[in-house]
């Protein structure tokens, strides 16, 4: 059975994955019929399963029931602190059970929830919260260490609730979330409140999700309730158009008649991967979270085991360390049925080795982006397995196809290299504050993606390159004119470039080539600890050489990249 075939059967009228047209921003666009409007619905549909566990974090567990109970609580003073719909509230902390209590009683009131990235810098932060206009934030203690000089800078920024802090006092704006849902293990006694009573719509603004800019400043791209809820029916048909070409019937898919589901989740919460992707379609279907401070492999083996988890990954990274550690052999980890990942560069070898080290499982990949609300294509299982080094094709609901990189208009045939061009329910509004940028990436409904790919005959994705200078590392986008911009500021750098070294887990690692001003005596230590201090740490370069002359450049002036990347060609990764 071909794609095409296959999506027909699954989209019709009638079917559980049945597709309408909606005029979106006066754009007709496909959507799906059956997705929850909202996220309050993802939250009500979560409430149908009360007495399951939905969150895990250490000895921590709470029940649907319990992060109902917390949520409302919690989003009852949200509205007592004067937050109404369209603000903005901010959550920045690591993957903790909070997290998801903040988020989803901030889209209770109607605001506008912006996740920023937990592995920021202070200074980083502070540019998300003052861009944003972030009224009420919620951080954990790390966070509230990296912030809290620049609280006083930040007018708009009302209060701050801090969870998990042990230290006695508080700055001024901050109080203990604790005081007002109490500790994980105890939410279940909290009151059974009413939902807040307010108008929510599909096309109501939902989310803030920042992502890196070529500018060196990130953008917040600005997502709807619909963009956040058609991940829900990217997921399920992809498993299902999975049965239909291995020409087996669908199995059941109704989640209150089917064992549930539990995911370990070690990609963050911030990213859309966590949220939109996983987060998300776990709740309406009431499946588990299990999570974990930080990854380690050994650890999430004993995860898998004690909880069953049937699904993980996230990044290449997570599917090689399982593979390949050492102990795997000690743990039961027969529960997996599903270990998929997307976000960085990732080898066919892996596709046969997760197929071969855990035959229960398949391996799956996608692609997607921050302005796609994560997953636009899918693959999986044996299509997957012919393919590997396709993305998939795209769910049913969206469109694509590459266009001439030098007019971003000419439609390019089938097998063609171009830009890819995508469409759908999940492409963000806009970029928050940034018109220049809405207007070149957004047009007509279409996002231009800055990739570099090709589409063949039946419909799948291939990712040649990026046209955007970045690079991806573990899932983590980093644009090389950030960390550039930051080598130009040390004063012994005259001439410098940041370039990718691939790294068989990670995809690709920043590389600096320096050239150094006369009489310039930086040496390597002293450029990584310059960019470490003020830029998150993965976006410090693991590696720098030392050009002797002005680094090289083409006609226009453009720095050849390809041959830098020679420098650490040779090197072991």
């Amino acid at each position: 059975m071909s794609i095409a075939e296959a999506h027909a059967r699954l989209t019709g009228p009638g079917s559980p994955f049945e597709i309408e047209e909606q005029v979106i921003r006066g754009i007709p666009t496909k959507t799906w019929k059956n997705a929850p409007p909202t996220l309050r619905d993802v939250f009500l549909n979560g409430q149908r399963f009360k007495d399951r566990e939905f969150l895990v974090y250490d000895d921590d567990r709470a029940t649907y029931d319990a992060f109902g109970r917390a949520t409302i609580t919690l989003a009852h003073r949200l509205i007592a602190d004067g937050v109404k719909k369209g603000d903005r509230v901010a959550v920045i902390m690591r993957n903790l059970p909070e997290w998801a209590v903040c988020f989803w009683a901030g889209q209770l009131v109607g605001a506008i929830v912006t996740p920023l990235n937990a592995w920021w810098t202070g200074a980083e932060l502070e540019y998300g919260l003052a861009d944003s206009g972030t009224k009420v934030a919620f951080v954990d203690d790390e966070r509230l260490d990296r912030v809290e000089e620049f609280l006083a800078k930040l007018p708009d920024l009302e209060k701050v609730y801090v969870t998990r802090h042990a230290a006695q006092g508080l700055p001024a704006k901050c109080h203990r979330l604790e005081d007002v849902i109490g500790v994980v293990n105890s939410w279940g006694s909290l009151p059974e409140l009413a939902l807040p009573d307010v108008p929510l719509g599909p096309e109501d603004d939902a989310t803030i999700l920042y992502t890196s800019g070529t500018t060196g400043r990130p953008k917040g791209a600005l997502g709807t309730h619909r963009n956040m809820t058609s991940n829900i029916g990217a997921g399920g048909i992809s498993a299902a158009r999975n049965f239909l070409r291995a020409g087996e019937p669908l199995p059941e898919m109704d989640p209150l008649k089917v064992p549930q589901r539990c995911t370990l989740l070690v990609v963050p919460m911030f990213h859309a991967t966590g949220l939109s992707a996983t987060l998300g379609p776990t709740m309406n279907s009431g499946g588990k979270i299990v999570l974990m401070r930080r990854w380690d492999a050994e650890p999430a083996m004993k995860l898998i085991e004690r909880e069953k988890v049937t699904a993980t990954g996230g990044v290449p990274t997570i599917a090689w360390q399982l593979i390949e550690h050492p102990a795997r052999s000690r743990y039961d980890l027969s529960s997996l049925v599903a270990v998929t990942y997307g976000g960085a560069p990732s080898a066919p070898e892996l596709v046969r080795k997760i197929a071969e080290i855990f035959p229960g499982s398949q391996p799956g990949n996608g692609w997607g982006m921050t302005e796609t609300t994560a997953t636009f294509t899918s693959h999986l299982g044996r299509d997957y397995e012919n393919r590997p080094d396709s993305a998939g094709p795209a769910a049913p609901v969206g469109e694509m196809h590459v266009r001439d990189p030098a007019d971003g208009k000419t439609i390019l045939p089938a097998g063609s290299v171009g830009e890819l061009w995508v469409k759908g329910p999940q492409v963000v509004k806009l970029y928050w504050n940034k018109p220049e940028a809405t207007a070149e990436t957004f047009q007509d409904g279409w996002l231009r993606t800055g990739d570099l790919a090709r589409i063949d005959e039946e419909g799948f994705l291939f990712i040649i390159d990026r046209a955007k200078d970045m690079l991806i590392r573990g899932g983590e986008n980093i644009y090389c004119v950030e960390v550039e911009n930051v080598l130009y500021d040390h004063p012994d750098v005259m001439d410098a470039a940041i370039v990718g070294i691939p790294h068989k887990t990670l995809g690709e690692e920043p590389g600096a080539v320096v050239h150094l001003k006369p009489g310039g005596t930086a040496t390597e230590a002293e450029l990584r600890s310059f960019v470490r201090e003020r830029l998150a740490a993965f976006k410090v370069p693991v590696k720098v050489a030392f050009w002797p002359e002005t680094l090289p450049r083409n006609a226009n002036g453009k720095i050849l990249k390809t041959e830098l990347k020679k420098v650490f060609a040779t090197e072991e990764v």
